[in-house]
């Protein structure tokens, strides 16, 4: 135990570090989005730590997340329902419909099924487009500089998290159910490509989500800094302490969603380990190291695959819908897999795969360096080129600063693959 102890002592001491030499203000936003960050993380690890599932798709189940949060916790747009709402429900619920027709006349026909499927897919395609063009047209017409879109249902706004969960599980078995018998390598393309497919319909479909337009003010489970300055008992109990009323407000919300964050961590945590020490935790780490045996023994091996894969989309879909509730907005375009899923998986990878508190310190250490090598990057090549003479050499150096991020996650990926193959924390 004393080396996990040591490691998470020492990330404590970098975000203690960055408190005492910055402010306490930016190690607590790193902090917290370090949590979701670790949260994330244990997502992955479950699917490849657990099984062995090469999930590339990361950033599609954190966007449905963040789509969570717009439908289940903004006020729904006046009028949006009477002008093209109840069209939108009736047009999915028409190509559902015909999708179910086409399944069953497959199973169920032997002779000119391939006509008959042809016929129901294309039909529903124009019946739903008809419906649905008309609904969509009327709902983005309703004031679309700030609306434009159906709205939400009005709750508050924790709801969404588990929202986001259920939302990334759908889609998962979606994928699972046609995915999952691809080998690995053409698992993590299959991913990657249904990632871009629900990247693309939240950039587009406005009256869904407002689309590249971005849903901004979204709702707090805390306070707002400006409602606890204008508070007599907060200024008063922040100036007895002698704080600033400004940073001080700052500070207790950041703490306040430190405390939210950190439970729901806890509680993941908490499952992650029961479910890994179970029977089933040991089931699946024995198909994950060979498929054929867990077979041989009886073993549904496509089963499990799918069942954790849904587990640990569901894991990643929570972390998405409260990385968009620390942001108070969604901006679709944000989402960039390649960059934001590759630092998932080096978070994974130099924690330690298959050990929950390995990628949770992995979530907490690479979110920290991703923050802060930059500027600290910059400070220490401005050191190294002051001595020099103005011109295009000193000039590159000091541009180069903005490439410090993906170099210093090369190394770090290169340092602990060389070093210790098996993550900071290795699997037990």
């Amino acid at each position: 135990m004393t080396r996990p102890v040591l490691l998470f002592a020492l990330v404590t001491g970098l975000f203690v570090l960055t408190g005492i030499t910055q402010s306490w203000s930016v190690a607590l936003t790193i902090l917290n989005m370090g949590v979701v960050s670790a949260i994330m993380a244990l997502g992955v690890n479950m699917q490849w730590g657990y099984a062995g599932l090469f999930n590339i798709g990361v950033m599609g189940f954190a966007a449905l997340g963040g789509l969570a949060v717009v439908l289940t916790a903004t006020a729904p747009v006046d009028g949006a329902m009477a002008a093209g709402g109840w069209r939108i429900l009736g047009a999915l619920a028409v190509g559902i419909a015909a999708l179910i027709a086409a399944v069953q006349a497959w199973r169920r026909m032997r002779r000119g099924r391939g006509l008959v499927v042809t016929v129901i897919v294309i039909a529903g395609f124009l019946l739903f487009r008809h419906i649905f063009d008309a609904g969509v047209a009327g709902v983005e017409a309703i004031n679309p500089t700030v609306q434009g879109n159906l709205g939400g249902l009005g709750l508050p706004v924790w709801m969404a998290w588990p929202v986001g969960g259920l939302l990334a599980a759908i889609a998962a078995w979606g994928i699972g159910k046609t995915a999952l018998g691809l080998r690995s390598d053409y698992l993590a393309i299959a991913t990657l490509g249904i990632a871009e497919i629900v990247l693309a319909v939240l950039r587009n479909e406005e009256w869904l989500d407002r689309g590249v337009k971005n849903v901004i003010g979204l709702p707090r489970p805390v306070p707002y800094e400006v409602d606890l300055q204008q508070s007599a008992g907060f200024v008063s109990w922040a100036q007895e302490y002698g704080f600033d009323p400004v940073t001080a407000s700052s500070i207790v919300v950041k703490l306040c969603y430190l405390g939210l964050f950190a439970l729901v961590l806890a509680i993941v945590m908490l499952l992650a380990e029961l479910a890994l020490k179970s029977p089933w935790g040991r089931m699946m780490r024995a198909i994950r190291d060979n498929e054929v045996a867990a077979g041989a023994m009886g073993k549904n091996v496509k089963a499990r695959h799918l069942q954790i894969f849904i587990i640990g989309s569901a894991v990643i879909g929570i972390a998405g819908a409260m990385m968009t509730t620390l942001d108070s907005q969604l901006t679709p375009a944000s989402y960039q897999p390649l960059r934001y899923t590759f630092l998932v998986w080096v978070m994974v990878i130099v924690g330690g795969s298959g050990n929950n508190w390995g990628a949770m310190l992995g979530g907490f250490l690479i979110w920290w360096l991703w923050v802060m090598v930059e500027p600290i990057g910059q400070g220490v090549l401005s050191a190294l080129t002051a001595p020099m003479a103005d011109g295009w050499l000193k000039a590159h150096l000091q541009d180069g600063a903005a490439h410090m991020r993906l170099l210093t996650m090369g190394v770090i990926l290169l340092l602990v693959l060389r070093f210790s193959p098996r993550g900071l924390i290795p699997e037990r």
